[in-house]
């Protein structure tokens, strides 16, 4: 029996397909694995026993990588399970920004009492809320990742123009691409000719702050930012300058800080990105599936610390290894079970063994060596 710890609510759908062997439960002492999704895990103490966890949703960061990592646990997420929900907020986002609707809302509200003269005054005030059509404009995409792509494509087939931009831009996600869709390699292509702009990517030391004065600078004037990304890809006072200056005509955010609540030119969403029943479904689906697959057979499907490895089980004993990437440490435990197979990525390697030999306790002794898991 395994042990699974929800630290959020997780759709039912997903957890079902754990199967018997489970026991879930949103409290555990010893767990096997963790299933979250936005709950903070940075101040949480990681148990001797825990061995994965699984983020329903994309973003990682209320996890702690690098801990769990130097603890040989595997770190799961669960990219594009949540991307249509994203992206038709998205589109939402970019249409609210144009129309002002939300204004046009809340002023017709005020009106209320006014019986027949309703009408009238309707048409009388609408004019203020007049904004631009999004067809035949250019929106930057910046990240063409799961949900980038998807909006790209949308946003073509609503009539717009669309230039991307990702520097890790693989054949497999060029060719999901709408032919339309133009990509670029310099972002300052994106800045120079987008009427909107949206945010797709993960929030690094390399994109902190991504949109700033500077950044700004060299975008249209009345440009529409959309950021349903991360908080932090943007500078929040910069933003505010820019609605003052006229630079910015509307900023979209599914982060609602404090500093951007209530500011003319800001739409603040509470994170309601991926807040589908459908998205959710598909987390949580995704998530349990990998935990399983781990726990069950060694395999490491959409992990961001683990490198990617799939081998069908054979028969008798299975033993993985999270162990530096260093080559005499492959060597090391290669010479003690010749039919390793082993991946890697950056500094960690997995190595895995089919095996009828007795060979853990041997690994586990290699210098280099984080964790061994035996596998019957």
């Amino acid at each position: 029996m395994y042990n699974v710890l929800t630290l959020n609510k997780i759709a039912k759908i997903g957890l079902d397909r754990l199967g018997d062997n489970y026991a879930v439960a949103n409290e555990c002492a010893a767990p096997d694995a963790v299933i979250v999704r936005s709950a903070a895990m940075h101040d949480m103490d990681l148990p001797e026993s825990l061995l994965a966890i699984a983020r329903a949703g994309a973003g990682t960061n209320n996890i702690p990588i690098d801990k769990c990592t130097q603890q040989g646990i595997a770190v799961f997420n669960t990219p594009g399970a949540n991307a249509n929900a994203v992206k038709e907020l998205v589109l939402t986002g970019m249409l609210l920004a144009s129309r002002n609707v939300l204004g046009g809302i809340a002023w017709a509200k005020t009106l209320k009492g006014n019986g027949d003269q309703v009408g009238k005054m309707v048409e009388k005030g609408k004019s203020q809320f007049v904004g631009p059509e999004i067809k035949g404009k250019t929106l930057g995409v910046i990240g063409l990742g799961a949900i980038g792509a998807l909006v790209a494509n949308a946003a073509v087939a609503l009539g717009m123009d669309v230039i991307g931009y990702d520097p890790f831009l693989t054949p497999a996600a060029a060719a999901r691409l709408d032919a339309a869709v133009k990509t670029t390699a310099n972002i300052e292509d994106i800045y120079a000719v987008s009427d909107y702009v949206t945010l797709h990517v993960p929030l690094t030391a390399d994109t902190k702050g991504l949109i700033n004065a500077d950044t700004l600078a060299k975008m249209k004037d009345s440009v529409r930012i959309m950021n349903f990304s991360r908080d932090g890809l943007v500078n929040s006072t910069d933003i505010l300058a820019g609605i003052k200056s006229g630079k910015i005509a509307a900023y979209v955010t599914d982060f609602a800080t404090d500093d951007l609540l209530g500011e003319e030119g800001v739409i603040a969403i509470p994170h309601l990105g991926a807040s589908t029943p459908e998205s959710e479904d598909n987390c949580a689906v995704m998530a349990a599936d990998e935990v399983k697959a781990y726990i069950e057979t060694g395999a490491v499907i959409n992990s961001v610390n683990l490198p990617r490895v799939e081998l069908a089980k054979a028969e008798g004993t299975r033993v993985t290894v999270i162990h530096k990437s260093d080559d005499a440490v492959t060597a090391s435990i290669k010479a003690i079970a010749a039919q390793a197979v082993t991946a890697v990525r950056g500094d960690v390697a997995y190595t895995v063994v089919d095996t009828e030999d007795d060979v853990a306790d041997k690994i586990s002794a290699v210098d280099g060596v984080i964790k061994v898991r035996v596998i019957k």
